[in-house]
């Protein structure tokens, strides 16, 4: 659930500075809801109602990647020449998408062996949009198209192994990769009629085997 406080004051104003000081965030970063506006004292002495709201801690998603991403990126580079970042947001059928495409002149620290920090990156992004939210945003990051090279890659190892198993009809059991990259390898050869994709082993090492499809015999 959201974070939020209640306080009351003599003005609204007030009443929502001593909220934001409390949660240590900007207006921007939040979504108040006036409770009770408040009234003044009759005659000036007695009767008199203070403000009361409702502050709500509302950080907009992209800002959380950002901040998150400037932590990240900062730790090892120096302002001037830190990569940069852009971040999208879209409707993927019926999902919500943040996109965030990183560049810069030497930014492989941030793709890691094999992708290992690019992953690790995305997941703690993913973590921290989601964290307390009902409904799940999924967050893809991208460092200098590094991802897209390697979805195309694999996309043709799978096709390449598809066509050996359907050739000699014996498994072929490809290299252990991360879950992601193991789903790219499922959903490239989900429509193959010939060949069936299973992981085995386990992690790191849990890798995709792709098969013969059993012949079902038709009555």
């Amino acid at each position: 659930m959201p974070k939020f406080v209640e306080k009351e004051a003599k003005t609204i104003d007030e009443a929502i500075q001593l909220a934001l000081e409390e949660l240590n965030i900007d207006l921007e970063d939040a979504q108040v809801d006036i409770l009770e506006e408040g009234s003044k004292a009759k005659l000036g002495i007695f009767g008199g109602k203070g403000a009361k709201v409702r502050v709500t801690v509302n950080i907009p998603d992209t800002k959380i990647i950002a901040n998150f991403l400037d932590e990240i990126i900062n730790r090892s580079r120096g302002e001037d020449d830190y990569p940069k970042y852009v971040i999208t947001e879209e409707n993927d059928e019926g999902m919500q998408v943040i996109k965030v495409s990183i560049s810069g002149n030497d930014v492989s620290h941030l793709i890691g062996r094999h992708g290992d920090s690019l992953y690790a990156i995305n997941y703690l992004a993913s973590i921290l949009v989601n964290k307390g939210k009902d409904e799940y945003k999924r967050v893809y990051i991208d460092v200098e198209n590094y991802r897209k090279h390697r979805e195309e890659t694999l996309v043709s190892i799978a096709n390449r192994a598809a066509s050996r198993v359907t050739k000699y009809k014996r498994p072929v059991s490809l290299d252990p990769m991360p879950a992601n990259e193991r789903r790219i390898i499922h959903s490239a050869l989900q429509s193959n009629r010939n060949v069936v994709t299973e992981s085995q082993g386990v992690e790191p090492n849990r890798c995709v085997v792709v098969k013969t499809r059993p012949y079902v015999k038709k009555f």
